[in-house]
């Protein structure tokens, strides 16, 4: 790249999340290290506000930390009676209606679902702690690539809860149901060379080679024409979901649109 991501003006710097773009490069920064990322619902609504920003020229997104941790997962002030200022807290979560708490969770969870958009590839860099929503964030991109100090945890379960941020489904197509429930059970760290033997992550290196390697992938990734990245990125996501037979079909359609498309021909 020509430029820094982080030498432009940002499209958004609020709540703990910074979003900067370099033409076909965006940068997702948590920015507390102060708190080790530790993640709110204002910072959640902030990393739903940096989705719909994306400007349509952006093909790649970067989402980082600031500091020695990824992210440590949820502040502990949402498990103090009061909760975080001008939001619910859980316990008014858990007195009232079901149709309020499930909107409630939902709209939580729309921070963690855009990252695997059709249109983009996005790519995780994790060093340090990764901890419930630090975890679950990370399993929200489509790449992870991983400093050799990452420690991944799953702990929500350990306190009583469930992990509901979007992270069950990619763990579980990631690594299979029984390590699935065993890392969440558990509540246990997997540390970089498990993440990579199990395909967790799909790079672990160095932690002061981290934001070199994302860059190399990233480059890897844009080295590629941009319609045939989507069409195979939708290939790939809707194969569990498909029969053999389905995806052949997929596959035939999907190839079809290209070879019009590289030929000028019109459907």
């Amino acid at each position: 790249m020509a430029t820094s991501a982080q030498d432009l003006g940002p499209l958004l710097d609020k709540d703990g999340v910074r979003l900067t773009v370099d033409d076909t490069i965006a940068t997702v920064t948590l920015t507390n290290p102060a708190k080790r990322n530790a993640q709110s619902p204002a910072l959640w609504r902030a990393l739903t506000e940096a989705g719909r920003l994306l400007p349509g020229s952006v093909r790649v997104v970067v989402l980082r930390g600031e500091g020695k941790s990824f992210s440590a997962g949820l502040d502990r002030q949402a498990f103090t009676p009061e909760g975080f200022d001008g939001e619910p807290s859980f316990v008014d979560l858990a007195r009232g209606g079901d149709t309020e708490l499930d909107a409630t969770i939902a709209e939580y969870q729309e921070a963690f679902t855009w990252w695997r958009r059709s249109d983009i590839v996005s790519i995780a860099a994790v060093q340090g702690h990764a901890i419930g929503a630090g975890f679950q964030l990370a399993l929200a991109c489509d790449l992870r690539v991983v400093a050799d100090d990452v420690q991944f945890a799953m702990r929500e379960t350990s306190l009583g809860l469930v992990p509901d941020l979007t992270g069950t489904h990619p763990l579980v197509g990631l690594v299979g149901y029984a390590r699935a429930l065993e890392i969440c059970a558990t509540g246990r760290f997997v540390a970089a060379e498990e993440s990579v033997t199990t395909g967790l992550a799909n790079l672990a290196v160095p932690a002061a080679e981290l934001d070199a390697a994302v860059r190399d992938l990233a480059a890897a990734l844009l080295a590629a024409p941009r319609d045939a990245v989507i069409e195979t990125k939708a290939l790939l996501r809707g194969a569990q979901d498909r029969t053999y037979e389905e995806q052949r079909a997929a596959e035939r359609a999907a190839q079809a649109r290209r070879l019009r498309d590289l030929a000028g021909v019109g459907e």
